[in-house]
């Protein structure tokens, strides 16, 4: 971790959180491909002025919601989830009772074994997808991502995937499973695809999550439904493409 950045620094924030994905690429957590794509969300964040948007919190209580009603959860973990959020990541799974599963675009059981061991020092007990041979397919998909593991991200009926591609996003959707991301660009296919879209920084909504998930849990079961029957993400990601907008005319 780069330890000479001025506590003052305008970008001291950003400055750290790119240390942090370099010290796991050097770990072998994070892919060479995850520094490129952590630049794009980056310069989406700037846009949203680097903070928590009124709408980002109205798709975090519903997505909470959702996963409080869900019987089976379950917390897709890629590399740089994993860097940013480890402690986060438990966190919210012991919260909301899910289950954690690695998987990745760019797979390997190194990196699986290295993620897992990461998650597992942040107080994780049991993390499914790594290395395992009795793992199933996503229907029509093609990348190693189809493999999962049945226990978790095949037989839930919520999936939260942070920072996801495309692709694996709208086969769980086609499987009839409800899709939670995060995504900081709503207009990628990600955004679009999913059921529930949070438009903002994982290392923001993660302990946001956490905080609404403990408030929630006291909530009935018809509270928390009519929580996700008002949400509409195609409003949302219109609003949040407004505030990036807002953001450019602002620069």
């Amino acid at each position: 971790m780069l330890t000479n950045i001025p506590y003052n620094h305008p970008r001291a924030g950003s400055l750290h959180i790119r240390e942090m994905l370099v010290e796991g690429l050097r770990n072998g957590i994070v892919a060479h491909e995850g520094l490129i794509a952590h630049g794009r969300g980056e310069a989406f964040d700037y846009l949203i002025g680097e903070k928590t948007t009124k709408e980002a919190v109205k798709a975090m209580k519903s997505a909470v919601a959702l996963m409080l009603l869900a019987e089976r959860k379950t917390i897709s973990v890629n590399g740089n989830t994993a860097c940013l959020c480890a402690k986060e990541i438990v966190e919210l799974a012991e919260v909301t009772v899910a289950r954690i599963e690695v998987n990745l675009f760019h797979r390997s059981v190194k990196r699986e074994t290295a993620i897992e061991k990461l998650l597992i020092a942040n107080g994780a007990k049991n993390i499914l997808g790594v290395d395992s041979r009795t793992s199933v397919n996503i229907p029509k998909l093609m990348s190693d991502r189809r493999r999962v593991d049945p226990e978790g991200i095949y037989e839930a009926d919520v999936v939260l995937i942070p920072l996801e591609d495309g692709d694996r996003t709208e086969a769980l959707v086609n499987m009839g499973k409800n899709v939670i991301t995060i995504d900081l660009n709503p207009l990628s296919r990600t955004a679009r695809k999913a059921n529930m879209t949070i438009v903002d920084n994982v290392i923001r909504v993660m302990p946001k999550m956490i905080e609404l998930a403990k408030q929630m849990k006291k909530m009935n079961k018809s509270k928390l439904k009519r929580i996700t029957h008002n949400f509409d993400n195609k409003k949302n990601l219109a609003i949040s493409l407004q505030c990036i907008l807002n953001g450019l005319k602002a620069n």
